[in-house]
């Protein structure tokens, strides 16, 4: 039986993975931070595990339990992250910090613990970027940044494990429904404040907050086209599903910049003058 770990399970994206592998013959390492998420994933039959994604001595210590139990891991899904929403100067270096430990950071940690099990079982390690590292939109610039450095880094990692059969897979979703919108429009609300240069422009950066869920695809339709694309021979480098996974890659490449500057400020109340 095939042995999947899969980061960030708690709800949305991350649990439809869970499901999908488990229904298809894994056995699913399911990891999230909250102990009573844990413990859901527990009762619903995963190999549950409490995991901060940004923490050195857990991840050791689950890389030492899945040795203990398995000969090797066969697919490592690094999914775990989030949405800093906001203007950037705003946020400041800190939220970018933030931003970049669980989104970027995090995949080079997990994928660094896992290594020698993946190794041993010339394993696959998914991915999971975004669209919004193609085409880049005001109020989201963090975010933006941090699945545009993992693009880069799935590229760089795709080359350097190939001489150990561990191939490497991004996934870069359109709009999935999920708690991104909401748990974003928290990370919005931190930040949002009378005191800001942008406060006129409160209710445009909302709406960024928002768009994840504008016609989102289900999750568990979303899970099932990564398992198909884990089936294929030879593994897709990239693989872009869900509402507007293909459309908004087409129109950043597509269209001329400063044409696709003027659309996205007028779309965010940005062509006036504060």
């Amino acid at each position: 039986m095939p042995v999947a770990l899969i980061t960030g399970c708690s709800s949305g994206i991350g649990r439809a993975l869970a499901d999908t592998f488990r229904d298809a013959g894994y056995t699913v390492w399911a990891t999230a931070r909250k102990a009573g998420d844990v413990e859901k994933l527990a009762a619903a039959g995963f190999r549950a595990w409490p995991l901060d994604v940004n923490d050195a001595r857990a991840l050791h210590q689950l890389a030492e339990a899945i040795d203990t139990e398995h000969d090797g891991l066969d697919l490592l899904i690094n999914n775990a992250g989030y949405g800093a929403m906001g203007p950037l100067l705003d946020g400041g270096v800190e939220a970018m910090q933030r931003q970049f430990e669980t989104n970027v950071f995090a995949v080079v940690g997990v994928t660094r613990a896992l290594f020698p099990a993946l190794r041993r079982a010339r394993g696959l390690v998914v991915n999971i970027g975004s669209v919004s590292g193609v085409l880049v939109t005001p109020f989201a610039g963090a975010y933006c940044a941090s699945k545009a450095a993992v693009h880069a880094l799935s590229d760089a990692l795709r080359l350097e494990l190939a001489p150990f059969g561990v191939r490497v897979m991004e996934v870069q979703p359109g709009a999935i429904q999920s708690s991104f919108a909401s748990n974003a429009g928290h990370e919005a609300e931190q930040v949002l404040t009378p005191e800001s240069a942008w406060w006129p422009l409160r209710e445009n950066i909302r709406a960024r907050a928002r768009a994840s869920q504008d016609r989102p695809t289900p999750a568990s339709e979303f899970a099932a086209g990564v398992l198909a694309a884990v089936r294929k021979t030879p593994v897709p480098g990239l693989v872009r599903l869900g509402n507007g996974s293909r459309a908004l890659p087409l129109m950043a490449n597509l269209l001329p910049s400063r044409l696709l500057q003027g659309v996205l400020k007028k779309k965010f109340g940005l062509n006036r003058t504060l």
